[in-house]
Formats: C-alpha cells, structure tokens, sequence
C-alpha cells in the first residue's frame, strides 16, 4: 500500500499570479511502478489465473520512421491550428539523430513537406518547423488520399533499401472532421490504408474536438497495429498531443512474442505485439491448471536495437497463494478479473475490425456475457450506483449512441435491485417481449387496447373497462397551453402536459400537439419532465438527465424512469402506477409537422376517488349508455345516442390509433367520437382544465 497527499500552497492555488481567486484545477497523476525481478518480466499466479508484467528496462531505443499526417481544413483554423503548431514545434524537436521523418498536410488538396523521408538532422527539424509556421486552414477534408499518400512515401523508402532493418515505422494523423472531400465512405476508406500498410508499419490517430468520428478513427488505428486518442479542442490542446507522441515515441522493441510452453495453461489474451515503447507496459494473462503445475515457465523473444532477444522467468505457483492468503489489503480474486479485464478489451478491438456485421455481433454478444459475468463495464453496458440503503440506484454511466457503434438494450440493472420496482409494465410493451434486465411484472396481463391515451393532435381515447368501450374526443387549444390530464391529491400525483403548435396552419386550423409532459409525485418530492430532447428527474436541487439517443433506467425512491430509445419513456411507482410516455418524430425539414409525444395510462392505475384532470377523472367510470345507432354522414361512421352524467350527446363511430407497436401508421383503435371537445363526457369545459405550470394540481370544478 501506499498513501499519496498534495497539499497546494495558497499561491499554486492561484487562477493567476494577480488573481485573489482560487481553484485546485487540474489534472492530478500519480505514476508508479514496482520492483522487477528480471528483463523478462513478473509473473504472479492465483487461484488459476496468471499475470505476466512486461516492461524491460535499459534499452536502447530503435530508430523510427515516422510521418506525421496533419488535417488543415478550414474546420481547423483559430485555436485548434495554433496549439497544433505549437505542439508539433515541440515534437520535433524531441527526434533523435537517428530516426527519419517527413510532414504531410491536408484539405481538399494533399501536401507534402518533402516527397520522401529525411534525417531528423538540426537544420531539417528546424526547416520543418518554418514550414508548419506558414500553414493556413481552409477547404475541405480528404483524409484517404492524405493516408495514401503517406503510405507511399513509407512504401518507397522499404523498396529502395532507406529503412533500417531494425527500424520502427508509423504515421501520426491528427484530424478534427470526417472526410467530406475525395473518397467520402468510411469502410472503403479503412479498406484502402489497410491494403496499402499491409501490416508493415503502424497508424496512430489523434481525433481534434467533439465533431470527429473517433470510431473511425479507432477502427482504422487498431486495425494497422495502432491506437487512437482523442484530444479535445482547448487550452491544453498542445500538451495532450505531447503526451500522446510521448508513449510512441520511444520504440524499444518490435516482434515480441510471448510463449507458455506448459500444457496447463489456456486462454491467453494477447501474446504477439508489433512494438514495445518505453514508460508503458505489456500485460499478458490466462487461465492456468495449478493443481498439475508446480511452476510457469514464460519465454518472451523480441528484436532489440542490436540483437535478437530471449528472455525466460519462472515462478512458483504456491508461492503468491501464501502470500495472498496473508496480506489484508491482497484482493484474492484479482487475478481473475484482471484476466477479463484483458480479455475483454482484446475482444473489444478484434469487434473494431471485424469484416462483417454477423461476426460483429457474435463479438458484442461475448463482450456482453463476460461483462455481466466479471463486473466489467463496457461501451454496451452500464454503470448504476446503490446507495447503502438499497433503496435507489443511480445510472452513473451508460452505453453510447448506437449508431456510432454500440448496440441497443444492453443496460441491466443490477441483480439485487429493490424488489418493490416490478420493471417495465406489460401494458407498456403491447408484443411482451420478455426484459431479462428486468424483475418480472406480477401483475395480471392487460389488453393491448384497454388503456386510455392521449396522442397525435391531441386525440383522447377513455377505456372504460366494465362497459368494454372506448371513448374519445379531441381538445383543440393553442399552443404553450397546459392541460392537466392527472390531477390526484389522494396519491399526490399530478400529470399535466403542455400543448406546441404546427409550423402553420392548414385548412385554416392549427394543430396542437404535446411537446411537453410533467410529472409530480408529491408525496416522494420527485418530478419527472419530459419534452422531445430529453428526460429530467429532479429531486430538489439534484437532478439527472438523459436524452433520447439514450437507453437506461434511473431509480430513484421506489420511482424507475426506463428510456428506450428514440421510442418510449415508462414511468413505473411500484405495483400501484406506471405510465407510457411514446416519441413521434417527423422529417425535421417537413413544412407543417413538429415532433410530439403521447402519453398511455392503464385504467388500472391505482388513483384515489378524489382523482380528476381529463384522464384522471375517469379513474372511476361513469355510466354510460348508447342506443339508437343509425347510418351517418359517411356509411363507415354510424351515429348513435350515449347517455352519460345526466347528459344526451350524439356521438359518432369510427377509427383512432394506438401507437404503441407501431409509431408511423399505428392501430386502429374503434372508438365513440364526442364532439365539441368531449363537452358533456368530460365534467365542464375543456378550459377547466388548463392550469398555470407542469407540475400544477386542478381544482375540481
């Protein structure tokens, strides 16, 4: 063990030599290392795993050969190419006499500094460095002629005999933007470094800002012996890419290859690297039969700047379970969950370059299994949070959109969450497909259409489930309008939902729709908001949210908020509520149309007889009688007389939809249309209902 402190002076603390202000701002690294017992590496055994630590010392570097590919399109200009320049001033000047390099720039067109490599002498470091000074960002990005073309420049130098055998060589890309000149297609243009590297030197990637593919620029790096780095767009620009070209730029070794000649040992991650490079570390790991193995044996051959290297270790398996077994602050089970860890991070890359999308997904579904199975969090998995009463769980992390390169439904909770959450209702998914993530629903199985809603301009639809029929109206309002749809002092619960209006009229009306809906459960002090971008929970001043390209959960106080993406949000309140908020996205270019939401409410909801708003009221069903049905303006719409609070309405037959199971033409739903915004079927006017903000409580009329 160890104990770090930093303890900062008033005056490091400063913002500034001047300033009075103060901040502990910053990044704050420690590195260590440990006592190694030979060149050929430590290897530690435990429980029938094995850890071999690889990181000689006293080597002497080999000579490189190295292109750096930099992206100076317009995107580029102002503080991104002034830290670039900088940065790049500085890492040259750290290139040793005997490594060979060259500069290529980019936008629409490709250049070159020099049209093949050169000594890292003095004066051509400082030629290069002028050169740099003069760029100027502008057009646009072709990155897979720019990749090409240095690929060239490496290949030529081989052919021709320029390149140290002993040698290392690579290319540095450092780009802000996808390609958006020459070729545009990013497989194609992976498919095209990739034939034209043929595994003979390495790609390392720096990725500028927020707007880059960085999964491209991943993918493309693993897949020619490298690694990506993302470098946001600020300040410490400069030093993030010292530090990246830091761990590359030291190349001790190259062909390291690591052998276990004993038949009892198994699964081993890794055990062939390109290069070796100095401050960094090499792990390999596996599975080991310790019941028939007294001792492991590692050979490790590697190519050295003068020599071909043999390094052999041996341990002794009872001799790390001894100590182990001793040492309180030992975790007996690190070995296995290193070996995961290892494990998974190798699986993580071969997905990066797999050639199809089945093999992909075949990867993705044992990274998965591994990760529940170890504890491990991955990009397709999530990280919740329990708080010491195991009464709340917190999403703290969660997978990334999929469409850059994730999977949808791989957030779980965990195996111990509270029991009194019974998960996504069945009502919520009308195909009841099972969600293994998920304690199972208890509760009895509900009709696919016995539920009331509220959706499209806005349509209500009222089941009313001894009677067996469905009622429904229109509220047509103007936008920015709330409506209160749940009012509940009994359970404390308030639903109420704010009207936006299409981008113009048609047929001289209007449309309304909800952009808006609001939660409140008073009694637990939570709010819940929901809007077409995102989905807020707020608890005083605490507050979490997650936005549509999300899927997770958030528990908190016996309430679950589970997001599906870009499809539905439920809101579940133990065995006694839940309801179904649905997302409609239109063509954001539509002259007319804005996106909406809809929002779903079983009849079984457990309110309390005080219960009122335009849904909630129905919470106890009114009799209604309909009779004398007749022929109507149109054959498919009869006419019929219903009778209900003392009221006699004329109503009229015909088709809503239920958007559950499919949001774009939906399910037709029969229904007894009221007319006149349900005047008559709804206590008052729909006026009644409006109410000053989300979270307001309706006096009942």
């Amino acid at each position: 063990k160890a104990h770090v402190s930093f303890k900062p002076t008033m005056a490091q603390q400063r913002k500034c030599p001047t300033c009075s202000s103060t901040a502990v701002d910053g990044n704050f690294v420690v590195q260590y290392d440990v006592n190694r017992e030979s060149t050929g590496g430590e290897l530690e055994i435990f429980n029938g795993y094995f850890i071999h630590f690889f990181a000689p010392e006293n080597l002497d570097p080999l000579p490189k050969n190295i292109l750096f590919v930099i992206d100076v399109s317009g995107s580029m200009w102002g503080l991104k190419m002034k830290q670039t320049i900088e940065a790049m001033k500085a890492i040259l000047s750290e290139l040793r006499a005997a490594d060979q390099f060259s500069l290529i720039d980019f936008n629409h067109n490709v250049r070159c500094w020099r049209d093949n490599l050169v000594s890292a002498t003095p004066a051509q470091v400082e030629d290069a460095k002028k050169y740099i000074q003069t760029i100027h960002p502008n057009g646009g990005t072709n990155i897979n002629e720019a990749l090409l073309r240095a690929t060239f420049i490496l290949n030529e130098a081989k052919s021709l005999g320029m390149l140290d055998p002993n040698s290392v060589s690579m290319i540095v890309l450092v780009s802000d933007g996808d390609p958006t000149v020459g070729e545009l297609k990013l497989t194609t243009i992976q498919k095209n470094v990739k034939q034209s590297i043929k595994d003979e030197f390495s790609l390392f990637c720096l990725g500028i800002g927020f707007d880059v593919d960085y999964d491209f620029l991943q993918r493309i790096a693993t897949d020619n012996r490298g690694m990506a780095q993302r470098i946001f767009g600020n300040q410490e620009t400069s030093a993030q890419m010292k530090n990246f070209y830091n761990q590359v730029s030291t190349p001790l070794l190259k062909k390291i290859q690591f052998n276990y000649p004993q038949e009892s040992v198994s699964d081993v991650t890794q055990s062939s690297f390109h290069n070796y490079f100095g401050g960094s570390e090499i792990v390999v790991a596996g599975k080991v039969d310790t019941e028939n193995l007294q001792h492991l044996e590692s050979i490790v051959t590697a190519t050295a700047a003068n020599a071909e290297l043999v390094m052999e270790t041996l341990r002794d398996v009872e001799e790390l379970d001894g100590f182990m077994k001793k040492d309180k602050y030992a975790d007996p089970d690190f070995t296995r969950k290193l070996w995961a860890y290892l494990t998974v991070n190798q699986m993580l890359a071969e997905r990066n370059t797999a050639p199809t999308a089945a093999l992909k997904r075949n990867i993705t579904k044992s990274i998965l299994q591994m990760s529940l199975d170890h504890h491990i969090v991955t990009p397709f998995t999530a990280m919740l949070i329990e708080n010491p009463e195991k009464d709340e769980i917190m999403l703290a992390d969660q997978p990334k959109d999929p469409r850059r390169g994730c999977c949808q439904g791989t957030l779980g909770l965990t195996p111990n969450a509270p029991n009194n959450n019974k998960g996504i209702p069945a009502w919520a998914n009308v195909t009841a497909v099972p969600v293994s993530f998920m304690p199972e629903q208890r509760s009895p199985p509900v009709s696919s259409l016995s539920i009331n809603r509220v959706d499209n301009d806005p349509h209500f639809i009222i089941h009313l489930p001894r009677s067996q029929r469905n009622i429904c109206f229109n509220i047509n309002s103007e936008p920015g309008k709330i409506l209160n749809l749940v009012s509940d002092p009994g359970t404390g619960v308030a639903v109420n939902g704010q009207l936006v209006g299409a981008k113009k009229m048609e047929n001289k009306k209007l449309n309304t729709y909800f952009g808006k809906i609001g939660f409140y459960f008073k009694k637990k002090g939570l709010k819940v908001e929901i809007t077409t971008e995102t989905i807020t929970l707020k608890d005083g001043s605490y507050g979490i949210t997650l936005t549509w390209s999300d899927t997770g959960h958030i528990i908190r106080k016996q309430l679950l908020i589970s997001v599906k993406k870009e499809n539905n949000v439920t809101i579940t309140v133990g065995e006694e509520m839940s309801f179904m908020v649905l997302l409609h996205r239109v063509w954001k270019n539509h002259p007319v149309n804005v996106d909406f939401l809809g929002i779903y409410i079983p009849p079984e909801n457990q309110f309390s007889p005080a219960a009122h708003g335009l849904i909630g009221q129905f919470a106890s069903e009114p009799e209604v009688y309909i009779h004398h049905q007749r022929p109507g303006q149109a054959p498919e719409k009869p006419q019929a007389t219903m009778e209900v609070k003392g009221n006699k309405l004329t109503v009229t037959k015909g088709l809503q939809k239920d958007y559950r199971t499919d949001r774009v033409l939906g399910t037709d739903v029969q229904c007894w249309f009221v007319h006149n915004s349900g005047k008559g079927f709804i206590d008052g006017h729909y006026k009644d209902y409006l109410v000053p903000t989300l979270y307001s409580f309706l006096k009942k009329p």
